[in-house]
Parts: structure tokens; C-alpha cells; sequence
């Protein structure tokens, strides 16, 4: 008996295997991916915008004015009058905020402020501070905006002379100088506010300092009082 042993042959190798693929996004997966860069993108406009607001800015008078036209004359782009070289008080307009007497100024939120009926007087007895010369006007506010402007923050601050020597506010109720009106101004209308400032007979010279709210910068009027 023959001892010779052939082994059965081994089997062969199949085809090669196909390279793994990268899976594949599912479509919760695009969901999300899509509503994190919405996300995102809402972050950084919010983001954005409070870098960029200015709720904190105060609004400043317009470099527009309204000038009061000389008597007897209207004042038009190509003609030149009394009202536009020179005003009634002695003093021009200027670009830093300081306009004369007879000015309306313009503000930024449509608020206009105006001055009128200066002249000069004496407080009572029983006046705050009493028996004192000083310069009596009526402070006009007119909100053309459209939202109500909290005239409570109305602020009137004087000072006379060349030097700027600060002037007393009077307080006078018989001469209905009672301070600064304790009502809110509605969009549209108007409210006229009696002031008095302390102004010595020798002296000439009235710096009027008006701020009419509190987000709003001071005009500065001045000029003469005969």
C-alpha cells in the first residue's frame, strides 16, 4: 500500500473588497447643521447691533435754524436782508451749538425750542431771590416728533457778562415763574414755559443754556438785552 499523501488543493482568493466610503449625512444631521447657522448668524447680528447703537448718545441741535425776518421784508436764497447778516440780539448763528436770541433751534428728534417776549424787570418781595433786577422770557417747546417728550427734564440755565458770571433762576409766583413745566409733551403739540434769569441794570450781556430732555444736548443762545 502506497504511503504517498497529495493534500487537497487551497481555495483561491476572492475579488478584491471596494474601499470604505465616508458615511453619508443623514437628514436630522443637514437639520441640525442648518439650524446651528441660523443660530449663529441671529448671535452676531445681535451682537453687531449692540456694538453699533448709540442709546446712549444725546441728540444735539440741527445746524439749521429758523430766523425771525426783519420787518417789512422776507429773507430768500438769493436776496440778503437785516435777519440774515445780523440778527436783532447782535449775534449770528454758529456750527458749535450757540445761536442768537430771536432762533428757533431744530433738534435732531424734531423737538424745536424757541425764545421770546425778553425784557427786563424786578423780582417781588417774596420772590426767590427777592427784589432783584432780572430778564423775563417765555421758554417754548414744540415736540415735532412722533414720540411724547418727557418735558419734566426741561433744564434753563443762565449767566451774564463777558466774563460769564452765573445767574440765579427766579422764582417768582406772583410773576407765574414757578420753574419747569410737570408734564410729558404729546407728539404734535406745544407748551410755553415763563422764565426768569437774574441780569443786573449794568449789565447787558445773556448766555441762555436750554437742554429740552434729558437725551437732548443744550443750545446755547446769547446776545444783548436793552
Amino acid at each position: 500500500m502506497s504511503q504517498n499523501f497529495t493534500p487537497p488543493p487551497m481555495p483561491g482568493y476572492g475579488p478584491p473588497l471596494p474601499p470604505p466610503q465616508p458615511p453619508k449625512r443623514s437628514n436630522n444631521t443637514v437639520i441640525i447643521a442648518v439650524a446651528s447657522a441660523v443660530v449663529a448668524a441671529a448671535v452676531a447680528s445681535a451682537v453687531t447691533a449692540g456694538v453699533t447703537s448709540d442709546d446712549d448718545a444725546k441728540a444735539a441741535p440741527t445746524v439749521t435754524v429758523t430766523e425771525t425776518a426783519a420787518e417789512g421784508g422776507t429773507a430768500s436764497d438769493g436776496d440778503t436782508t437785516a435777519a440774515d447778516e445780523e440778527t436783532d440780539s447782535g449775534e449770528e448763528a454758529d456750527d458749535d451749538g450757540v445761536f442768537a436770541l430771536d432762533e428757533t433751534v431744530t433738534y435732531e428728534n424734531d423737538v424745536e425750542v424757541d425764545l421770546s417776549g425778553l425784557k427786563r424787570t424786578t423780582s417781588g418781595a417774596y420772590a426767590s431771590p427777592e427784589n432783584t433786577p432780572y430778564v423775563a422770557f417765555t421758554v417754548k417747546v414744540k415736540n415735532g416728533g412722533s414720540k411724547t417728550l418727557d418735558a419734566t427734564m426741561l433744564t434753563v440755565n443762565c449767566s451774564y457778562g463777558e466774563d460769564g458770571k452765573s445767574s440765579e433762576s427766579i422764582f417768582d409766583s406772583e410773576a407765574g415763574l414757578n420753574g419747569g413745566p410737570d408734564t410729558k409733551l404729546l407728539a404734535g403739540r406745544s407748551i410755553n414755559v415763563p422764565w426768569g434769569c437774574e441780569l443786573p441794570k449794568n449789565e447787558k450781556t445773556i448766555q441762555i443754556e436750554i437742554s429740552p430732555d434729558f437725551d437732548s444736548e443744550a443750545a446755547i443762545y446769547t446776545g444783548t438785552v436793552k
